[in-house]
This record gives structure tokens, C-alpha cells and sequence, in this order.
């Protein structure tokens, strides 16, 4: 049994979630997919806000959404590296 792994997505409560297993099971597959979904969607909105600030015309309400967008977008990563960094440090391979 492996340590309990950070899931990419809070409790109702806004809680961490953990499974615990092997890294094989249905949870952790769909965690996996999940993480690469954010990262994918962190990626986006980072090309998006790199082409709208470089116009130089963003109104304040585009640069308030863009924002909270890429607040939201930060913590989705943060919580994808703390899962994979602490699977590394207990020797778990990412993916696992």
C-alpha cells in the first residue's frame, strides 16, 4: 500500500481528497486524467493572457476575469505539483 495520494480536486467543503492504493484503480486513473486536463487548460490560459496583455487594450473587467481565471488555473497546478512531489518523495513514480 502506497502513501495517500493528493487528489487534483477538493471536497465539497474545499478540503483536500486523498486515495490510497496502489496507483492502478479507477480513482487514480481518472486523478491522472484530470491532472493533465488542468495542465493542458493551464496552458491555454497562459497563451490567452499573454496575447491580451500584449495588445495593450484589456479593459478592467477582461483583466479582473482574466484574473481570477488564472488564480484558479495556479491553484490547480500547485495542487498537481504537491501530489506529484510528494509521490516522489516517498519513491512513487509519477503516474502512480
Amino acid at each position: 500500500m502506497s502513501a495517500p495520494r493528493l487528489l487534483p480536486w477538493p471536497s465539497p467543503e474545499g478540503k483536500p481528497c486523498y486515495v490510497v492504493g496502489d496507483g492502478t484503480g479507477y480513482v487514480s486513473r481518472l486523478a491522472d486524467e484530470i491532472e493533465g486536463v488542468q495542465l493542458a487548460m493551464a496552458a491555454g490560459l497562459l497563451a490567452h493572457a499573454d496575447a491580451l496583455l500584449a495588445e495593450g487594450r484589456a479593459t478592467d473587467g477582461e483583466l479582473r476575469y482574466l484574473a481570477r481565471r488564472l488564480t484558479e488555473c495556479l491553484r490547480d497546478v500547485t495542487r498537481v505539483a504537491e501530489s506529484r512531489g510528494a509521490r516522489l518523495a516517498t519513491g512513487a513514480r509519477p503516474g502512480d
